[in-house]
């Protein structure tokens, strides 16, 4: 009888299944399909452009999304605007210094106000950004999407794994705050960088 009882207790725990591992996610994109943009809007002129060249990792757990952890890292010389002399000088040494600041960087390390419905997850997420030399703490909305065996399907082949797309359309730094040329040019370069984020991150089987 004791032994039956024993199997009783033991039983239960055997057949239940395994807790899903969180997954962790590379974002160097083989389709070079993920890109930042940004746009700095200033009295005389508008500015426009974008980075590609974009890498890091990334945790999730779509039975935890609020413990997604992570970083992003952006080339700084992959920052581009349609006009060639404006990017040199964008990436040149007075402005963002590309050659000594060679990444720009944002490490997510607490998610608040998690709400998820079906595959998307949308969050507040702060973390420390790092651009030009300089740390900040930083606080914005993300929406993440966690798409189970869509791996193959972006790639266009027979690749077993997950994706999870990371966006954001409403995050904006000042460059006085980075230490980039702090009060100059105002009338032509907006103090007030916006940032839109479309990401998407692989993680094979």
């Amino acid at each position: 009888m004791r032994n039956t009882w024993i199997a009783y207790l033991i039983l239960p725990a055997l057949t239940l299944p395994a807790a899903a591992a969180p997954e962790t996610f590379d974002f160097k994109d083989p389709k070079n399909g993920n890109k930042i943009e940004f746009k700095l809007d200033a009295p005389m002129e508008k500015i426009a452009g974008t980075a590609n060249a974009i890498s890091g990792t990334v945790t999730f757990d779509p039975h935890d999304p609020g413990a997604t952890r992570g970083k992003i890292v952006v080339a700084t010389v992959s920052l581009t605007v349609p006009n060639g002399q404006q990017t040199s000088v964008m990436r040149s040494h007075q402005w963002l210094d590309a050659a000594q600041f060679p990444e720009i960087t944002f490490e997510a390390k607490d998610l608040k106000n998690v709400k998820t419905e079906g595959d998307k997850t949308t969050a507040d997420v702060t973390g420390t950004f790092t651009l030009h030399g300089v740390s900040k703490e930083v606080t914005f909305p993300v929406e993440m999407k966690y798409l189970k065996d869509k791996l193959g399907e972006h790639l266009g082949g027979d690749q077993k794994g997950d994706m999870l797309v990371i966006t954001s359309t409403n995050f904006a730094i000042k460059r006085a705050d980075y230490n980039i040329m702090p009060g100059k040019n105002l009338s032509k370069v907006a103090d007030t960088i916006n940032l839109t984020l479309g990401v998407a991150g692989a993680s094979p089987k």
